[in-house]
C-alpha cells in the first residue's frame, strides 16, 4: 500500500461508515450527557432574545451591514433571515439557494421567504453534483461527498464578506424527526447501551450497508466494535432515549462533519461565517430544554420552539412540516452520472490496486445496481468515488483540483 498512515485508515473507515470522523479537529466542544439534563423552564421569547443578542454582537464585529445567508427554505435558515431583518432593519441581504438537477427543488419556497424579508435571492443551479468533487475534496482535505455547502460559499464570496447559516437547528431543537420516529418505534425499556447504539446506527442506515465489512480490501481491517465504541457513550447514561439521540447527533455529524468541513470552505473562499443557533448561550439553553418541547411524538413534528417563533414573522403557508435542507436525489444522480463515473474510476482504481477496497465486491454490487437501485448502495458508491478522488489527489497525486468529473 502506498503511504497511507494508520490514522488515515481509521479516518477513512469512519467516514465511509458514519459519514463523519470523530478523530478530526472540530471547532466546538463535545458535550456530555449532563448537558442534556432537562430543565422545567421554557420560553420562546428567550430563544428569540438569544438569537437577537448573538446577531447584535456579531454585527458589531463586521465592517458593514451587508450579509449573505444560505437559505434552504427550511425552519432554521428562515429563522435567521427573520431575526437578521428585525435586528438590522437596514441590512442588505443576499439570500442563496441551490437547485440540484432532478432533485427536490427547494428554491421556490426559499425565494418566497427571501422576498418576504426584502432580500436579493440568488438561485445556484447545479447540473452534475459530482463534477466538482475534486475541487471540494481538495479544499476540505477528506473524502466526503456531501459538501452541498460548497455551492453556497462559492456564490457568497462574490456577494458579501459575511455568510450566515442556520446550522445547529436540527441537533439542538429536534429536526431529525424521521430518525426519532424509527428509533422510538423499535426501542424497548431495558435495552443495554450497546443495543441502543446499534439501534441508533440502524436509524442512519443510508450511511452504511449491511455488508459493510466486505467493502474493504485485505489491507484494511474493519471491525464494527470500533465503530460502536465511538458512539456508545451517548447511550450509557441515565438520559431519556430521545435525549440520548440528541446527544449522539450533536457529537456526531455536527461536530465532525458540518462544522469542520464548512470552516475549510469558508477559509478557502475568504468568507467570514456565523451560525447564531450555535452560540454558547444557545447551546447551553437548548440542550436543557425538555425533549417533549422539541419533538411531539404524537404528531411527529420537531423543532417546535423554532416553529412557534417563526410563526410570528412569516405566513404559515411558508412553514412546512417537512424537513428542508440542500439535498440531492442520489438515485437520479446515479442514473445520470454516478454509475458511469464509478465504473470509470473505481473498477480500475488506485484504492483497489492498493488494497483499500475489494474489487469483487465492487463488481458484484455494480452489477446488481443495474436492475435494483437501492439508495443505500447508491450512496455508498458515491462515497467510494469520493474516496478514490481523495486518494488520487492526496496519495498518488495524479489528479488536480480543477479536474471535472464527467
Amino acid at each position: 500500500m502506498r503511504s497511507v498512515s494508520s490514522s488515515q485508515i481509521t479516518s477513512l473507515k469512519n467516514i465511509l461508515t458514519l459519514r463523519y470522523d470523530p478523530t478530526m479537529t472540530t471547532y466546538l466542544s463535545k458535550i456530555t450527557w449532563r448537558d442534556f439534563t432537562e430543565s422545567s423552564s421554557y420560553s420562546v421569547e428567550h430563544i428569540e432574545s438569544l438569537i437577537e443578542n448573538s446577531l447584535r454582537d456579531f454585527s458589531s464585529s463586521v465592517s458593514d451591514n451587508h450579509y449573505a445567508i444560505g437559505l434552504s427554505g427550511g425552519i432554521d435558515s428562515a429563522i435567521i433571515i427573520a431575526m437578521l431583518r428585525k435586528v438590522i432593519p437596514e441590512a442588505k441581504i443576499d439570500a442563496i439557494s441551490v437547485r440540484f438537477a432532478d432533485s427536490l427543488d427547494e428554491s421556490d419556497i426559499a425565494t418566497k421567504i427571501g422576498n418576504h424579508f426584502d432580500a436579493n435571492v440568488h438561485v445556484v443551479s447545479v447540473e452534475n453534483y459530482l463534477a466538482a468533487l475534486p475541487e471540494t475534496i481538495s479544499i476540505i482535505g477528506y473524502p466526503f461527498w456531501d459538501s452541498h455547502w460548497y455551492y453556497v460559499v462559492k456564490k457568497a464570496k462574490d456577494l458579501s464578506k459575511v455568510l450566515l447559516s442556520g446550522d445547529g437547528g436540527d441537533e439542538l431543537f429536534g429536526g431529525y424527526t424521521f430518525r426519532y420516529e424509527k428509533f422510538l418505534a423499535k426501542y424497548s425499556h431495558g435495552m443495554s447501551y450497546l443495543e441502543k447504539t446499534k439501534l441508533y446506527l440502524d436509524c442512519h442506515e443510508r450511511d452504511w450497508v449491511p455488508d459493510q465489512k466486505s467493502i474493504f480490501g485485505e489491507k484494511i481491517g474493519f471491525d464494527w466494535n470500533s465503530i460502536y465504541q465511538q458512539i456508545s457513550s451517548s447511550f450509557d447514561n441515565s438520559l431519556s432515549p430521545l435525549n440520548q439521540i440528541f446527544l449522539a447527533d450533536f457529537n456526531g455529524k455536527l461536530l465532525y462533519n458540518w462544522i469542520p468541513l464548512n470552516k475549510r470552505l469558508h477559509d478557502h473562499f475568504g468568507v467570514t461565517s456565523f451560525s447564531p443557533l450555535l452560540s454558547s448561550e444557545m447551546i447551553s439553553y437548548a440542550t436543557h430544554l425538555p425533549s417533549s418541547v422539541k419533538y411531539d411524538q404524537r404528531t411527529k413534528i420537531g423543532k417546535i420552539p423554532l416553529r412557534s417563533l417563526l410563526n410570528r414573522y412569516i405566513p404559515k403557508d411558508l412553514i412546512s412540516d417537512e424537513k428542508y435542507g440542500f439535498s440531492v436525489n442520489t438515485i437520479n444522480l446515479w442514473k445520470k452520472h454516478g454509475r458511469e463515473l464509478c465504473e470509470q474510476y473505481l473498477l480500475a482504481g488506485r484504492t483497489v490496486e492498493d488494497g483499500l477496497l475489494d474489487r469483487k465486491w465492487l463488481e458484484t454490487k455494480l452489477k446488481k445496481l443495474e436492475t435494483e437501485q437501492d439508495v443505500r448502495y447508491v450512496n455508498k458508491f458515491i462515497g467510494l468515488l469520493a474516496l478514490e478522488v481523495w486518494y488520487r489527489l492526496f496519495i498518488t497525486k495524479e489528479m488536480k483540483a480543477n479536474t471535472i468529473l464527467k
